[in-house]
């Protein structure tokens, strides 16, 4: 009688009848955990399906609510200042979308360039004997003159740091893999933060321009506006629109649009990729120099660890709107200026930066392309 096993007879070392495919015998599950499985999915299609009326749903909720418990003085003065401060996150919202479309990098130091560049605005602003500062609070047309010299220079300085960054930081990353370059903004980031407090200390400055506009525009019923607001407000609208017919109209414009859609199908049509995303880093630290700038003439100081706060709090107005949406950006930026300022009124205002990185997640699970943007989930 012969020992050989099955495999040495078929000329195998393993005896193949154990590799073949098992049945799973573990428990089925039961009605009620089908069940509700079906119902949580069929809910989280529905949230994802409508979110953009139950975003908009809830933020007529909370409205509603402060106008019933404090009045229409109450509700028109957060209105005001919801708007307000999310013109400010809008032209943040922006740098970080532009370039995330370009190169699909979320420049996590674009929000200390914005900090960056309210220094700046405030050594220009009292440098030369206070030049700039007099001729502010001399005339309107001093102020005029002295906006125009504060916004051009300020914006060009900011400009030219982006484009420092991403010489030096970032392009020699910029095809290898995902997480090198993140951990590289990342640490410019913590770079420009660790100079400025090195450079102008720990505590808030005071950036001296509280009588450069003052006075009330109008007043709505008890609100009143002061020119400052309308200026915020206008300046980051028209900076917007600007923006939006510069990258439809012109030809650098046009070269944008193409390397965001195919960098390599770009340079086969002739256009120098490099100076485009060079061009890209300065025109989105020029916007964030405008939010540095107007958030100063608002507010009065400014600190070395703003731009860390704001800069996240931009970044998910950016994925609110859609990141790589410009128009959606600046509409995110005035959604969640609405949300931070009646969430902290109707849960205290120590939540208001908690809530901010909820709406984050909630937007991440049910809704990652945004409001307007592309999918970022097949990008990224």
């Amino acid at each position: 009688m012969s020992d050989e096993s099955p495999a040495a007879a078929d000329g195998m070392l393993v005896d193949q009848r154990g590799l073949t495919s098992r049945s799973h015998r573990g428990a089925a599950s039961s009605p009620a955990v089908v069940a509700t499985s079906t119902v949580l999915r069929q809910l989280y299609s529905l949230v994802q399906r409508y979110f953009p009326q139950i975003l908009v749903a809830g933020i007529a909720l909370s409205i509603l609510f402060v106008y019933t418990t404090g009045g229409l003085t109450l509700m028109g003065e957060q209105i005001k200042n919801a708007l307000v401060l999310g013109a400010i996150y809008a032209l943040v919202a922006i740098g970080y979308t532009m370039v995330y479309g370009i190169i699909e990098l979320i420049n996590f130091a674009h929000g200390d360039v914005f900090a960056l560049s309210s220094f700046y605005a405030l050594i220009i602003a009292t440098s030369f004997g206070g030049f700039v500062n007099s001729l502010a609070t001399g005339s309107g047309i001093g102020l005029l003159v002295a906006l125009v010299i504060l916004f051009v220079t300020t914006m060009a300085a900011a400009g030219f740091t982006g484009m420092a960054i991403e010489r030096v930081a970032y392009r020699r990353l910029r095809d290898a893999p995902r997480l090198a370059p993140l951990i590289t903004a990342i640490g410019v980031s913590f770079l420009l933060e660790g100079f400025m407090l090195v450079k102008f200390g720990a505590d808030n400055v005071p950036t001296k321009n509280d009588l450069w506009i003052t006075g009330t525009a109008l007043t709505l019923g008890k609100v009143s506006i002061a020119w400052t607001d309308l200026f915020v407000f206008a300046t980051a609208v028209a900076l917007m629109f600007t923006l939006g017919a510069f990258v439809r109209i012109t030809t650098l414009g046009k070269a944008m649009r193409a390397t965001a859609q195919d960098r390599n199908a770009s340079l086969l049509c002739g256009i120098n990729v490099n100076r485009t995303i060079s061009a890209t880093f300065f025109i989105g630290s020029a916007l964030a120099a405008a939010g540095g700038i107007v958030y100063s003439l608002n507010y009065h100081s400014i600190q070395w660890s703003l731009g860390y706060r704001l800069g996240i709090i931009a970044f998910t107005a950016a994925v609110l709107g859609g990141i790589g949406n410009i128009v959606g950006a600046g509409i995110g930026g005035f959604v969640i200026g609405i949300i931070y300022v009646f969430g902290g009124q109707l849960a205290g205002g120590e939540w208001s930066d908690s809530l901010i990185f909820a709406i984050l997640v909630i937007i991440l699970t049910f809704r990652p392309t945004g409001l307007f943007g592309v999918d970022v989930t097949t990008r990224a």
